[in-house]
């Protein structure tokens, strides 16, 4: 690994004080340039953390379809659900089973259309 100009800087200005200052100043000024060292060196991992978490997983955007394909689950559930409750209070006492399932299947076809026709286009 290659020294930055800054940590030359610093044991150098580290060394001159310890010859103006004296060897009683010798513990304080090992203790911070060891310091300033370890926030260095923090700081190089975070770089290379962060510029690993960006080639591994660069910054997802929320499509289109996506924001689509949820307002069209929303009402898919907003029409089926009161549909089933209507029906079910409807009296339609035979034929209410063929309605219900028509419905559905109705919403569902809807859904895999959509859902199939995006990814065709996309892919």
């Amino acid at each position: 690994m290659a020294r930055s100009s800054s940590s030359g800087d610093e044991l150098r200005a580290s060394l001159e004080a310890r010859r103006e200052l004296g060897p009683e100043y010798e513990d304080s000024l090992v203790e911070g340039f060891l310091e300033k060292m370890d926030q260095e060196i923090d700081k190089r991992v975070d770089d290379r953390v962060a510029a690993r978490a960006r080639q591994v997983s660069p910054a997802i955007k929320p499509s289109v379809d996506a924001g689509q394909r949820l307002a069209l689950a929303i009402i898919s559930i907003s029409l089926g659900v009161p549909g089933t409750v209507g029906l079910a209070f409807a009296g339609l006492e035979g034929s209410l089973g063929f309605v219900l399932v028509l419905m559905w299947v109705g919403i569902i076809g809807v859904n895999l259309s959509f859902t199939l026709g995006r990814r065709h286009r996309s892919g």
